[in-house]
């Protein structure tokens, strides 16, 4: 399940990224806790509670005192901003030269859509 190339804090991270993205935690809505999600993907629960730091760091979520962590409003919209920058600056540039050494048609990636 989980990547080797990538540390496991940000696949963690990048799970509930997309869980915001696509609407599964939506404004206001408590993430798992550290304990749950640890126990769920069998990790350590440093482990998710440093993914979360990172959430935190980034404004996404915030911490209710005895509550548990929440997503901030607007984090959804954050999120779908900076991934489709990171998307077109760091992936995009890769797949385009990968399709081009495929010689892959434009017309070919949208045949089956």
């Amino acid at each position: 399940m989980w990547q080797d190339a990538r540390p496991i804090y940000l696949q963690i991270r990048d799970l509930i990224v997309a869980g915001i993205i696509d609407g599964r935690y939506a404004a206001g809505d408590p993430l798992p806790s550290v304990r749950a999600l640890a126990a769920d993907r069998e990790v350590n629960p440093l482990t998710v509670s440093k993914a979360y730091q990172e959430l935190q760091n980034a404004g996404l979520v915030a911490a209710r005192r005895g509550l548990g962590l929440f997503v901030e409003k607007g984090a959804r919209d954050k999120l779908i901003a900076s991934e489709r920058e990171a998307f077109l600056r760091e992936d995009w540039p890769r797949i385009r030269r990968h399709i081009d050494r495929l010689g892959i048609a434009s017309a070919d990636l949208f045949a089956d859509a």
